[in-house]
């Protein structure tokens, strides 16, 4: 669940572009013009200033809002997850004390419905392949093909992630969920 947590706050914050928490600032910007083949997302430089354009994973400011405004209004059944709109700070723009099955319920049930209409479908559907494999892998009823399946697709999901998010985004946590089928 700890791995899920950390890669819940990584993709949370760095979609939202929380404060602070994100992955994508503007050194990561800078080894992106070095390292990467991101052009869309390389630091845009005027005669007096350089501007950091706005990448396609992180959502606009109304989006964003829009998300903040819809978990503060979810209600859980008892004992499905902690009041989640307690946890919301809609005027700071983040959210407060998470707990790891509080992330597995967001990562599990709400990214694909909290992020549907507001982020390009190549995202979402990247966003979605590993809500997929946390929801399988915590299933209470796995055979031995499916732990076969998991291993090969988690695979190609971090390879779409790779492909959307700056390389800061992906530390020793992104990568544990390649080891969680075996």
């Amino acid at each position: 669940m700890h791995i899920e947590k950390n890669l819940f706050e990584n993709i949370f914050n760095t979609v939202m572009d929380v404060k602070g928490k994100t992955k994508d600032n503007i050194k990561v910007r800078l080894d992106v013009a070095l390292f990467c083949n991101f052009k869309n997302i390389e630091l845009v430089s005027d005669a007096s200033r350089v501007a950091k354009p706005r990448a396609s994973f992180v959502l606009e400011k109304n989006a964003q809002l829009v998300v903040y405004k819809w978990l503060k209004s979810l209600c859980f059944p008892d004992g499905h997850a902690s009041n989640i709109s307690r946890m919301v700070n809609t005027e700071e723009c983040r959210l407060y004390g998470m707990k790891s099955h509080d992330c597995h319920v967001f990562m599990k049930t709400l990214i694909p419905l909290a992020f549907r209409d507001l982020m390009p479908k190549g995202i979402w559907d990247a966003l979605t392949e590993i809500r997929h494999f946390f929801r399988d892998i915590s299933s209470n009823k796995l055979n031995v093909d499916h732990i076969l399946r998991f291993e090969t697709n988690i695979v190609g999901t971090l390879c779409k992630l790779k492909m959307i998010f700056p390389p800061s985004f992906f530390d020793s946590m992104e990568h544990l969920p390649i080891h969680l089928p075996f």
